[in-house]
């Protein structure tokens, strides 16, 4: 990595930290926000969680696009003003109207904000760093997810409108910020597709979807996102208040025992993680959670005590953040590796799709069941983890070993004589 390089990568690493920082101070109190202090009703806070998907999902087709042709850095800061202009219209918005308006320019901006800065990560790394980079990047959203909820739940009383104003304010200015950050990032010239303008973006969807492997990917991914993040605050969380008893500041403990797991085991399963198969290691993520979901359905369906059933609830939690430690140095270089030159922005992008659609899907099937379908949620979702780890050997056998174990290759050119930059680096 060269020293510009070097600087541009602590640059975005900062904009990630500052952006989850801003997102935090909102995220945990949205739907307490609308529903209660502005009195608009569950009905309406339910419709601002759907529009953050449904924007996500209309704009993200064309954010791929948009970053081949022009580059992650122009549709990056397009991206921050127009989240900025949605986090306090969010915060002043008063009508039902107004507040879905608003989160619906929010969640545009928030969406495309993930492609374009995993794409310049992938510009502004190597193949060697490009692991640690990503782990780097997660660790940081974790960490300033948590600080910024920890900060805004000081700062928000739920009997003064104008105390979530300030919050939403706050986000603003982070993204704000984060503008005046990025805009001083000089990104070194990366490859692009030559024609690439007058390409269509049917054409360019076309080759993404003959990518066999990619297509793989994306259905694991789908599979990942589904089973995990897709069940966080609307399935497991309905099966723990349910089924296990758990209190809703217990979900909170859970929560963030998932978080302190992030951020603690990050790097050290990165050293882990970085030596052995990417398929190998995806597949133990789904080891790992089913383990988890054998231990929700202990919480939840067990004999033990009330004790018990929250020491297990939290566990799961626990669980859950290590397989998504292993999976952070892990998924996106994947997707970097898969891409061809100059197509980075288009193949995130549509990872970024895929897990909008899981996301939007998973609360939609994990809600109700787990609410009032105990076992069978439980067992479906530990079936599901078991899938995973079949999908990820099934992909394995479509990647080539630069792709899939890019370390092992590297020693061997070394060991060879020459330099780990002379493996190629995409099919």
């Amino acid at each position: 990595m060269t020293r510009a390089m070097g600087a541009a990568m602590r640059r975005i690493h900062v904009g990630n930290a500052l952006s989850a920082f801003g997102l935090g101070f909102t995220v945990p109190y949205l739907y307490v926000y609308v529903a209660q202090v502005r009195g608009l009703g569950a009905v309406t806070a339910g419709l601002v969680l759907a529009v953050f998907a449904v924007a996500a999902l209309i704009v993200l087709p064309f954010a791929g696009r948009a970053i081949v042709r022009r580059g992650p850095l122009p549709v990056l800061l397009a991206a921050l003003v127009t989240a900025a202009i949605g986090a306090l219209s969010l915060g002043l918005a008063s009508t039902a109207a107004t507040v879905l308006l608003s989160a619906a320019t929010l969640g545009a901006g928030q969406a495309v904000m993930q492609p374009a800065l995993a794409t310049m990560i992938v510009d502004c790394s190597t193949a060697g760093t490009r692991s640690r980079a990503f782990a780097m990047q997660f660790f940081l959203q974790n960490l300033g997810l948590g600080v910024g909820g920890l900060i805004g739940g000081h700062l928000v009383d739920t009997t003064e409108a104008a105390s979530f104003t300030l919050l939403f304010s706050i986000e603003a200015a982070m993204f704000l910020l984060l503008v005046v950050v990025m805009a001083t990032v000089r990104m070194p010239r990366a490859p692009h597709v030559e024609g690439a303008p007058a390409q269509s973006a049917r054409g360019s969807w076309k080759e993404l979807l003959g990518n066999r492997a990619m297509v793989q990917l994306c259905v694991l991914g789908f599979v990942l996102f589904f089973a995990c993040y897709g069940q966080f605050e609307s399935g497991l969380s309905a099966y723990g208040v349910e089924a296990a008893g758990i209190s809703t500041s217990t979900l909170g403990t859970a929560l963030a025992a998932n978080t302190l797991v992030i951020v603690v085991a990050q790097f050290a399963v990165l050293r882990l993680v970085e030596r052995r198969r990417r398929t190998r290691v995806i597949a133990s993520v789904g080891l790992i959670w089913a383990v988890a979901w054998a231990i929700a359905a202990y919480a939840g369906l067990g004999n033990g005590s009330q004790a018990m059933a929250t020491a297990a609830f939290v566990s799961t939690y626990a669980l859950f953040g290590l397989g998504e430690a292993m999976l952070s140095p892990t998924l996106a270089p994947l997707v970097a590796d898969l891409a061809p030159t100059g197509m980075a922005g288009q193949y995130n992008s549509a990872f970024a799709l895929v897990k909008q659609l899981a996301l939007a899907v998973g609360p939609a099937v994990g809600g109700p069941m787990g609410a009032s379908l105990h076992g069978p949620y439980v067992v479906t979702f530990l079936l599901v983890s078991l899938g995973i780890s079949v999908l990820a050997v099934r992909l394995g056998r479509q990647l080539t070993d630069v792709q899939d174990h890019p370390a092992a290759v590297r020693s061997r050119v070394v060991a060879q004589g020459g330099t780990a930059g002379q493996a190629p680096a995409h099919v």
